[in-house]
């Protein structure tokens, strides 16, 4: 676990790093192009009214 100055607790910053990594060791390229496409519908809808 990644400790820093503050207690010994994690920052977000170094939570959200360890958090891809993780993500990123479990999905491939796919998985990827799935989720940006769906983001880019959704956002899509949204600017659309």
């Amino acid at each position: 676990m990644t400790t820093n100055k503050n207690n010994d607790k994690m920052s977000r910053e170094e939570a959200g790093r360890m958090g891809g990594k993780a993500t990123a060791k479990n999905h491939d390229k796919e998985f990827y192009q799935e989720i940006g496409e769906k983001g880019g519908k959704s956002n899509n809808k949204r600017n659309d009214d």
